[in-house]
């Protein structure tokens, strides 16, 4: 009966004491509040552990040495003032001791003052808006796997569909703190590596902040049920030493620098039907086909197709102003920000032209500028 008793104990006391390494535990992460919640987790899993061998204990005790085949007689008693008392403040007690450590790291997580950096984070669907309000840097980050990896017909990479075009990049040793929005429906930033989860509800700012202190790429995705590709919104950090970051820095403002004098360039170009389509197949693979399908059809009752609808094949004034303004009500969003005047003439002269719409005109960047963008 003793190694029985001692097996059971063992039994109940492995989970506590291996907890840490079991790979459906959480992870300490790479931040000193992630380390924070991580140990707060354990604590508390080993008094609910504690609690629980404690309970199941006497239980496992009792019916083996109070079973009636034993000769045990129930007692026969009502009411006991000093046990009524006892689990009264016992469980109090241990709530309080559980509440002092919670309420320490909570109020660290939610004290983004005295930050080095501040960056607005916009959820849309189905991207990520990055603005660097001290640097004068923004960028969309969209899904990069690829429509064929995502369709079946190629082998799934090692990140499926946790790899964007351009990731949200932080230097190491400085706050950061984050402002979270919404252009449409509610989202959630969430970075397991960071203990950052924050909604980003339409019409309201919610903060959040981290310090990373080792550099690496930190993979997290949209923790909100928020429509048809919310599957498709990973969220990927590249962290930087100091060093990398004001080099990347440099790099931004340059690279802005130079998509303007292109943007500029692009005014005075005419470019061919063909070269329209090639481009304006990829942009709309990449921006459009999540809603209106890669074969124009969209989702009946969703998302309106475009094949033989009324703004790929009526006038083209129309069909620029959607792109370029959006449609209030709807999901279709403005895409004057996200792409350049070339970019929307390719896009619309590509919806004009496939799946047998075959309207036969080309868009150009100029008739873009002009339509007001």
């Amino acid at each position: 009966m003793k190694h029985l008793w001692y097996s059971l104990l063992g039994l109940l006391l492995a989970p506590p004491i291996f907890a840490a390494d079991m790979p459906l535990n959480m992870t300490p992460g790479v931040t000193e509040i992630s380390g924070k919640v991580f140990g707060l987790h354990m604590t508390i899993l080993y008094i609910c552990c504690a609690i629980g061998i404690i309970v199941f204990g006497a239980m496992i005790y009792s019916i083996i040495n109070h079973r009636r085949s034993k000769g045990a007689v129930a007692a026969n008693f009502h009411e006991s003032t000093k046990v009524e008392i006892a689990w009264t403040i016992v469980p109090f007690v241990i709530l309080i001791l559980m509440a002092i450590p919670a309420t320490k790291t909570l109020i660290a997580m939610e004290d983004p003052s005295d930050a080095d950096i501040t960056i607005k984070v916009t959820g849309s669907q189905w991207k990520w808006h990055y603005s660097y309000f001290d640097h004068d840097i923004e960028y969309y980050s969209l899904l990069a796997t690829p429509r064929a990896q995502i369709e079946g017909s190629e082998t799934k990479g090692e990140n499926y569909l946790l790899e964007v075009d351009k990731p949200l990049v932080l230097p190491i040793n400085k706050k950061v703190r984050f402002l979270m929005t919404s252009d449409d429906v509610i989202h959630s930033w969430w970075v397991p590596a960071f203990a950052v989860k924050k909604d980003a509800n339409p019409g309201f700012i919610n903060e959040a902040w981290t310090r990373v202190d080792k550099p690496g790429t930190y993979r997290g995705q949209c923790a909100e049920l928020c429509g048809k590709d919310h599957g498709f919104m990973p969220i990927v950090v590249e962290v930087l030493s100091e060093a990398d970051f004001d080099i990347w820095i440099e790099e931004q403002k340059n690279q802005a620098t130079i998509a303007a004098a292109a943007t500029e360039a692009s005014l005075s170009q005419t470019l061919s039907m063909d070269e329209l389509m090639t481009q304006g197949e990829q942009i709309y693979m990449a921006r459009c086909a999540a809603c209106h399908q890669p074969n124009g059809m969209g989702l009946p009752g969703v998302f309106p197709g475009l094949k033989a609808s009324a703004i790929a094949t009526g006038p083209v004034t129309a069909h620029i102003d959607i792109v370029v303004n959006g449609k209030a009500g709807t999901a279709m969003q403005a895409f004057a920000g996200q792409l350049t005047p070339q970019e929307i003439a390719a896009v619309v002269t590509y919806e004009r032209n496939a799946w047998g719409n075959d309207v036969g005109d080309t868009v150009q960047a100029a008739d873009v500028s002009q339509h007001g963008q």
